[in-house]
């Protein structure tokens, strides 16, 4: 991700997350932090941004700050690779372990992330705006030997 990237990250921000979107300055404060950011665009072959993800790595841990997936291409793949791309940088960074949030009311969201290894590990109550809780989930590195392949789980068709 660029600052040019920025205001169509910013419209698909708003438009996936109306409750809890992200201020705009808050993507320009996040790429400007390069020693322990770094943030992602999937584009389609217009050009368009159709995702986007984001890392914070703060040795030993790495957070997945952000990802999302137009709905339209949810089921293409996308929101894989760039989770295993975040898991990747997350591992050439020296992480141990990567963290994240997921609404407890996503389970599409839930599935591909246990299908990748993160196991649920706390939940925070009444974590975003409208009340919902996140779940915080945690992927141990030390085994990371890539993004699992369709082959590998019955979860892979529905994501």
């Amino acid at each position: 991700m660029t600052s040019a990237d920025i205001p169509a990250v910013d419209s698909l921000e708003r438009r996936l997350f109306p409750v809890d979107a992200w201020p705009l300055q808050m993507f320009h404060d996040e790429l400007a932090q390069t020693d322990t950011r770094s943030y992602y665009v999937a584009v389609d072959p217009a050009g368009t941004v159709i995702g986007y993800a984001g890392l914070m790595c703060v040795l030993p841990i790495a957070d997945v700050q952000t990802i999302a997936v137009v709905p339209e291409k949810e089921g293409a793949g996308i929101g894989s690779r760039l989770l295993a791309t975040l898991v990747d940088e997350a591992k050439q960074r020296g992480a141990e372990d990567v963290l994240l949030e997921v609404r407890d009311d996503n389970p599409r969201a839930q599935r591909l992330y246990r299908w990748f290894g993160f196991e649920q590990i706390h939940v925070r109550p009444r974590y975003y705006r409208d009340g919902a809780s996140a779940l915080i989930m945690r992927l141990p590195l030390a085994g990371w030997s890539g993004a699992p392949t369709a082959g590998t789980a019955t979860e892979t068709k529905e994501q």
